[in-house]
């Protein structure tokens, strides 16, 4: 009886590692991230890693800039992506982006920020409303895993 009980618990306990979990998506990398943004109709050129727009190390190893242009864009614009390894950290350096910014924006009213934890995108705008739409729909697919 002992043995009996013993093989159904193996049966039991091999058949639950058999079945397919669905594991948590995961967010994107930023080659994920340019090719969500180009399904949307924007394009990325002239990506350099580890440029945070500021002396900030903290943001610069997060950080890739590049010039983007798309839909009602039509004018190239450099923007910061910061691509935190998870949301606690994207809590604890999000308002880092914001000083940050001080320091390659021109015009603080044209300031544009699009957050989709644990990213975020920012440059100087103003952007069209198109082009900001998609960017943000796109970093909210790649914030999701794609």
């Amino acid at each position: 009886m002992v043995a009996v009980t013993v093989v159904a618990a193996a049966i039991v306990t091999g058949c639950s590692a058999l079945t397919p979990s669905t594991p948590k998506p995961t967010p994107t990398d930023f080659r994920g991230i340019v090719e969500e943004t180009a399904a949307s109709g924007v394009g990325v050129i002239d990506a350099v890693s580890g440029d945070a727009g500021c002396d900030d190390q903290r943001l610069a190893r997060t950080a890739i800039s590049f010039d983007a242009s798309g839909l009602d864009q039509p004018t190239p614009v450099r923007i910061y992506l910061y691509a935190f390894r998870n949301a606690a950290v994207y809590d604890e350096l999000r308002p880092a982006v914001d000083a940050c910014a001080r320091a390659y924006v021109t015009d603080p009213g044209t300031f544009v920020a699009v957050d989709a934890s644990p990213y975020v995108l920012a440059g100087q705008g103003p952007w069209g409303p198109g082009f900001r739409d998609a960017l943000r729909e796109a970093l909210t697919r790649a914030a999701r895993g794609g």
